[in-house]
């Protein structure tokens, strides 16, 4: 008989809590391209947000820090189960000071709103700080990933020596 191999698959949500009774449930499991596909294309978007400026000074493009923000929101979005998605991003429709529906896309509010005369879309999304944000990419990474970050090149990777520096000239331990 050959080898015999048995394999779990996750049923209950991943819990992310968040403060005093707030939990974002994550989906069980994920097929791995889909939260590769959606890991590499926040990776591309992250490229490029920092640098230098043309004074020689860090600079940071902000309208494109604004961008990654949204796409990492739209990252996360895509994990949650649909309770935690209404939580996490809401976008309501206000006329007359009422609120006529609410939406989980903000493009389905704003057209909903066109629609409507004299009516406005108003955001009422979890407002998270942005290191929360990133710890929370980096959860979803352990738990859908296996254990490990996906591959791939990270804003918060090393930066290499600047040109015309030496590296060092100590003794590796392994060469002892």
């Amino acid at each position: 008989m050959g080898e015999r191999k048995t394999f779990t698959l996750n049923t209950s949500p991943h819990v992310a809590e968040l403060g005093e009774g707030l939990e974002l449930h994550f989906v069980p499991e994920v097929m791995g391209d889909e939260f590769l596909e959606g890991y590499v294309q926040l990776q591309e978007a992250t490229r490029g947000i920092g640098g230098t400026g043309p004074d020689g000074t860090g600079g940071m493009d902000m309208e494109k820090a604004v961008a990654v923000i949204r796409d990492l929101r739209g990252f996360l979005f895509k994990l949650l189960m649909p309770e935690s998605q209404e939580v996490f991003s809401r976008f309501v429709v206000v006329k007359g000071g009422r609120e006529v529906s609410a939406h989980v896309q903000e493009d389905e509010a704003e057209a909903a709103a066109a629609g409507l005369k004299a009516a406005t879309v108003r955001d009422e999304s979890l407002k998270l700080p942005m290191r929360v944000l990133m710890e929370l990419m980096e959860w979803v990474a352990q738990i859908y990933g296996g254990g490990a970050r996906p591959t791939g090149s990270s804003t918060a990777s090393s930066s290499p020596l600047p040109r015309g520096t030496r590296r060092g000239t100590a003794t590796s331990a392994s060469k002892g």
